[in-house]
């Protein structure tokens, strides 16, 4: 079996086909899995950092890391989170993978996020909390959350 290999770029840095790669599979997991019409191509992968797991070629699990005060949230944020296998742990292999890079790139001590309501339990199990009741965003039911170091 192949090992997974951990890939980190700033959106400057990335190949076409990188680009491609993970906005193909965001479309096919946020906007046509989950039948969710949304702007996914918002502006601020510009300024993410872009943190992905491959097997081989395919892409098993994908995330940006936002510096404070992107995508409409104080503090520095985790977004666009993806499996592409589910049930393997690549979810939070590349969401430790994120908070890392939140601490070492953007010096957080807390890193916020907007996670899917349906992820809540995901996300506790790595050590994040709700700090909101939920609310619709993007067409799905949401509920902030934060995330204070380990």
């Amino acid at each position: 079996m192949e090992e997974l290999e951990l890939h980190v770029k700033r959106f400057y840095d990335l190949t076409l086909d990188e680009l491609y790669g993970l906005l193909r599979v965001r479309s096919e997991v946020f906007i046509v899995e989950q039948n969710c019409v949304y702007q996914d191509v918002d502006g601020d992968d510009k300024i993410a950092i872009h943190a992905w797991l491959t097997r081989g070629e395919k892409i098993v699990a994908m995330l940006r890391v936002l510096p404070s005060g992107s995508h409409n949230l104080d503090g520095v944020s985790i977004g666009r989170v993806i499996t592409t296998e589910r049930g393997k742990g690549y979810g939070e292999t590349i969401v430790r993978h994120g908070l890392r890079l939140a601490v070492e790139v953007f010096g957080a001590s807390r890193v916020v996020i907007q996670s899917q309501e349906q992820a809540k339990g995901f996300y506790e199990k790595v050590g994040f909390r709700a700090t909101s009741e939920p609310y619709m965003f993007e067409g799905l039911p949401h509920r902030d959350m934060v995330w204070e170091g380990e």
